[in-house]
């Protein structure tokens, strides 16, 4: 069974994280939670309430981590997800981050992100010269790592595809299963 790989830590968006586990799951692949460390994860709940300036809190499902990052080995994977959330803000400077995450741009493996999940991609420099999607207020990060910044629901650049929030989960993962099931089916 083509296996897959979702990177997440406490903080993580619920939606973000698991709607993907449990849609790509549905498909028939095989899909592993990745943590810091093997443990309960802690994610959240982002939402927009009349009268705030920005998107609210609230804590989410707690949810099983499958594995934890020293243990990952990413050429056992077929793709990668990342969810956002505030997740990335810390995951993208753990140690094991990097060795993960690169593998799957060196061999052009398909990734899938969104919302604050760039924060990780560009700290790594793998957002130089792509077109990608992400949560509104992260358009200067994206340009300052040298990315260009769309406000769509999903965007594919290649082998990458990414959407700016929860709120595109249908499009995001149709588009993301479609070049799964071409390069790697169940």
């Amino acid at each position: 069974m083509t296996r897959i790989l979702i990177l997440a830590g406490d903080a993580t968006e619920s939606l973000e994280t698991l709607y993907p586990y449990q849609r790509l799951r549905e498909e028939g692949y095989d899909v592993d939670l990745a943590a810091p460390e093997l443990k309960a994860i802690r994610t959240v709940i982002h939402d927009f309430e009349p009268g705030f300036d920005t998107y609210t809190e609230k804590p989410g499902y707690i949810v099983k981590a499958t594995k934890k990052f020293s243990d990952v080995n990413p050429e056992e994977y077929a793709a990668l997800v990342i969810p956002g959330g505030r997740g990335p803000e810390y995951l993208r400077n753990h140690p094991e981050t990097e060795r993960i995450v690169r593998h799957f741009f060196e061999v052009g493996k398909p990734v899938a992100h969104i919302c604050h999940a760039p924060l990780i991609l560009g700290s790594l420099g793998l957002l130089k010269g792509r077109k990608i999607a992400a949560y509104p207020e992260l358009k200067k990060d994206v340009e300052l790592a040298g990315g260009t910044f769309v406000d769509r629901e999903v965007v594919v650049d290649g082998n990458m595809v990414s959407a700016r929030s929860w709120l595109d989960h249908p499009a995001w993962m149709r588009e993301f299963i479609k070049i799964l099931k071409t390069k790697y089916p169940p």
